[in-house]
């Protein structure tokens, strides 16, 4: 699912993603099947709980709270190594809570009007900037299989109106869901938006072959009114252990990655990936 955020490759800007992997070996869900959109029951939005950006200690003390999990830490230090950056080490060594930790007002949004209207109208705006595009292009250029690689399907959630594919990049099977027709024809960052990501990450899981690559890609902007309230209110270094946890409790799928390719820390858009694949016994 690009904004803030990816098959075997689920990839994207928004939270955007992509799946790469050899042929679906399962048929393609219908939009609706992994679309992040909708309403919620209530009338009113629930309360947003505010984080303030305190970042991924603060994130560790709360979940363990809201899991009723004991003095073990679930989340890696945010400290960094000397020159190495904190998102990349967020994901490592995770003791994961045992319940998803994240409650029903966390996914809330300051506009919860449907999303077929907020997207009705084509948004053709990019959100990161031309070294952030440059970075995630040539990060896809590393780990895409090759162009016309034989048996090799992609499906790219959050699509937009850009592209960030390597230029000429060629599958036999390329699809793209959006929530817009005009953006895609133009086409795509997109899990900043996503109000029920268990449930499409569970999707990705069973539409992936065994060993299919999920990439999540993001950076730290978006449409504020319709990212959800976790989101907004963290940094960095929580949206990567907060796409990882998706990841876990979704199941299925190998112990996520974090990767921070921003091109130029503090000059320009950040710009960072979680991965991982479908458990070949899966």
């Amino acid at each position: 699912m690009a904004s803030t955020v990816p098959a075997p490759l689920l990839f994207g800007l928004r939270v955007r993603g992509t799946l790469v992997q050899p042929l679906l070996h399962r048929p393609l869900p219908p939009p609706s099947a992994l679309r992040a959109a909708g309403r919620r029951s209530s009338q009113e939005a629930p309360p947003r709980r505010l984080f303030l950006g305190l970042g991924a200690a603060f994130l560790d003390q709360f979940a363990r709270m809201a899991s009723g999990s004991g003095g073990h830490s679930f989340t890696a230090s945010a400290r960094p190594e000397q020159g190495v950056s904190p998102v990349e080490q967020v994901l490592k060594n995770v003791e994961w809570p045992e319940k998803f930790p994240f409650k029903d007002e966390d996914f809330a949004r300051f506009d919860e009007s449907p999303d077929s209207l907020f997207y009705s109208e084509p948004r053709f705006v990019t959100h990161i900037d031309d070294p952030a595009i440059r970075a995630l292009t040539n990060y896809y250029s590393k780990v895409f299989p090759p162009s016309n690689s034989p048996g090799v399907c992609l499906l790219d959630l959050c699509s937009s109106w850009v592209s960030h594919y390597p230029a000429g990049y060629r599958q036999d099977r390329i699809v793209g869901m959006g929530m817009n027709e005009e953006e895609l024809k133009r086409n795509p960052v997109s899990v900043d938006y996503l109000t029920k990501p268990i449930e499409v990450f569970k999707e990705m899981q069973r539409i992936l072959k065994p060993g299919g690559l999920a990439i999540m890609s993001f950076s730290n902007r978006c449409f504020w009114t319709k990212a959800i309230s976790i989101w907004t209110s963290t940094g960095d270094v929580d949206h990567a252990w907060i796409v990882g946890s998706y990841f876990h409790y979704a199941g299925g799928f190998e112990p996520p990655v974090a990767v921070d390719i921003s091109p130029n820390p503090g000059r320009s858009d950040p710009m960072y990936v979680v991965y991982s694949r479908k458990l070949k016994t899966a």
